[in-house]
């Protein structure tokens, strides 16, 4: 593109700048472009700690700013700032609210955005391009490993709080944390919140996020967990995203592909377990990753699961 035609640098800070460039950075956590979604979320963080949501604002600021001006077009989308902004809430439940988390949060989300890069020009390439695999949040899932594996000596213990509620209630419970817990909190309001955000996006999203929720729950308690871990969304968060994702917005939603997206609910809580018992340190949304990534591969070769 000639250069007289190329957006200058003022222009492209100009839009990443936009609140709804912003908002929609949030809500694309779910793969939606919807402000009312994106504000929902912030309330959710706002529910768990306004602190915790200073920091999500940040690193959505930070990788949406940096996104422009290394020439992504996909900016007004806000495909540039959801992987900042759970970078933002890593940074929060890793460091709490101490003074290092600032700047350690525009850092993280400066960060993402060029890992963000690096996802995509591998998927571009041969013989990948052919999958059109999402980077999705891996860009997130490196930086914040990066930053919890450097930050030790900085990162600070809360004692775990648990709710006793009975099998039911936990399993109950449950279906609102798995939904809070993709953005790191565990929180049923925060849960509601994020949810009613979902269905105001899509009904169809709305509904894949309860399937995932209760797919992923069901499979944890088989699996074995522990009651705890259940009830506050740790078994069952990626799964919610892996069925979001590969029921209704990375392939064309179609009975196969709901259950596709069901099969690949029960395989994600398998491969959370896995990491889960492999290391200590926090394995964010890499179950929902590395299912989705698979799955997608495979989906290219089934013609019934077609891609939107």
């Amino acid at each position: 593109m000639a250069a007289t035609t190329s957006p200058n640098m003022s222009s492209r800070a100009g839009s990443a700048l936009d609140p709804r460039a912003l908002a929609d950075g949030l809500s694309q956590i779910f793969f939606q472009r919807n402000v009312w979604t994106g504000l929902l979320i912030l309330a959710a963080f706002v529910v768990a700690d306004w602190r915790m949501a200073v920091l999500v604002v940040i690193g959505t600021i930070a990788g949406t700013l940096t996104g422009a001006l290394i020439g992504a077009d996909d900016v007004p989308l806000g495909m540039q700032g959801f992987c900042g902004a759970l970078l933002g809430a890593a940074v929060y439940t890793a460091l709490g609210s101490q003074g290092w988390a600032y700047p350690i949060a525009f850092v993280g989300g400066i960060a993402c955005a060029f890992v963000t890069w690096f996802f995509v020009r591998l998927f571009a390439s041969q013989p990948l391009k052919r999958f059109a695999l999402p980077a999705t949040t891996a860009p997130f899932c490196v930086v914040a490993g990066v930053m919890h594996a450097t930050t030790a000596s900085l990162q600070e213990r809360s004692p775990a709080v648990h709710v006793t509620d009975g099998t039911v209630g936990t399993y109950l419970r449950s279906l609102l944390t798995n939904v809070s817990e993709v953005v790191l909190v565990s929180s049923v309001w925060a849960g509601a919140l994020i949810l009613l955000g979902l269905f105001i996006a899509s009904w169809k999203v709305g509904l894949a996020a309860v399937m995932g929720s209760v797919v992923g729950s069901l499979c944890a308690f088989a699996l074995g967990w522990s009651e705890s871990d259940i009830g506050e969304g740790l078994a069952g968060y990626s799964g919610v995203l892996t069925a979001i994702a590969l029921s209704v917005v990375f392939l064309r939603s179609s009975v196969a592909s709901w259950i596709y997206a069901a099969v690949g609910t029960v395989v994600t809580a398998v491969v959370t377990l896995a990491l889960n018992d492999a290391t200590d340190a926090p394995h964010y949304t890499w179950p929902y990753i590395l299912t989705t990534w698979v799955f997608l591969i495979i989906a290219s070769a089934v013609p019934a699961l077609r891609r939107p």
